[in-house]
Protein backbone atom coordinates (compact mmCIF):
# COMPACT_ATOMS: atom_id res chain seq x y z
CA UNK A 1 0.00 0.00 0.00
CA UNK A 2 1.44 3.11 -0.52
CA UNK A 3 2.17 5.93 1.37
CA UNK A 4 0.62 8.84 0.88
CA UNK A 5 0.98 10.89 3.73
CA UNK A 6 4.04 11.83 2.95
CA UNK A 7 4.86 12.00 -1.10
CA UNK A 8 7.57 13.52 -2.87
CA UNK A 9 7.46 16.99 -4.05
CA UNK A 10 9.32 17.27 -7.60
CA UNK A 11 9.89 20.88 -9.05
CA UNK A 12 10.66 21.17 -12.33
CA UNK A 13 9.72 22.77 -15.72
CA UNK A 14 8.87 19.83 -17.67
CA UNK A 15 8.39 16.33 -16.17
CA UNK A 16 10.63 14.95 -14.11
CA UNK A 17 12.46 11.17 -14.84
CA UNK A 18 13.08 8.44 -12.57
CA UNK A 19 16.72 9.24 -12.12
CA UNK A 20 15.82 13.05 -11.14
CA UNK A 21 13.51 11.18 -8.37
CA UNK A 22 16.30 9.35 -7.33
CA UNK A 23 18.89 12.26 -6.90
CA UNK A 24 15.98 14.28 -4.62
CA UNK A 25 15.97 10.86 -2.01
CA UNK A 26 19.89 10.18 -2.34
CA UNK A 27 22.73 11.11 -4.65
CA UNK A 28 23.77 7.66 -4.64
CA UNK A 29 20.98 5.69 -5.36
CA UNK A 30 20.88 5.88 -8.67
CA UNK A 31 24.39 4.19 -8.47
CA UNK A 32 22.47 1.01 -7.24
CA UNK A 33 19.71 2.05 -9.41
CA UNK A 34 18.21 -1.85 -11.59
CA UNK A 35 14.82 -0.76 -12.77
CA UNK A 36 11.77 1.19 -11.20
CA UNK A 37 8.32 -0.10 -10.62
CA UNK A 38 5.81 2.55 -11.72
CA UNK A 39 2.08 3.30 -11.44
CA UNK A 40 -0.06 5.83 -12.38
CA UNK A 41 -0.62 7.75 -15.75
CA UNK A 42 2.37 7.38 -17.01
CA UNK A 43 2.36 4.07 -17.33
CA UNK A 44 1.07 1.68 -19.79
CA UNK A 45 0.92 -1.29 -17.36
CA UNK A 46 -0.04 -1.11 -13.69
CA UNK A 47 3.07 -1.47 -12.84
CA UNK A 48 5.45 -0.91 -15.52
CA UNK A 49 9.28 -1.69 -15.32
CA UNK A 50 10.97 1.68 -16.38
CA UNK A 51 14.41 2.28 -16.67
CA UNK A 52 15.91 5.64 -15.66
CA UNK A 53 14.78 7.57 -18.39
CA UNK A 54 11.51 7.03 -17.89
CA UNK A 55 9.42 10.52 -17.67
CA UNK A 56 7.03 10.36 -14.48
CA UNK A 57 3.56 12.65 -14.14
CA UNK A 58 1.44 14.04 -11.40
CA UNK A 59 0.40 11.41 -8.98
CA UNK A 60 2.53 8.56 -10.20
CA UNK A 61 3.73 5.91 -7.66
CA UNK A 62 7.24 4.97 -7.75
CA UNK A 63 9.24 1.51 -5.97
CA UNK A 64 12.97 1.52 -6.15
CA UNK A 65 14.71 -1.86 -6.89
CA UNK A 66 18.46 -1.46 -6.41
CA UNK A 67 20.95 -4.09 -7.59
CA UNK A 68 22.10 -6.96 -5.34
Amino acid sequence: MPDYDEPVILHSERNPTIEEFCNRLHRSIIDDFAYALVWGKSAKHQPQRCGKDHVLMDEDIVQICKKV
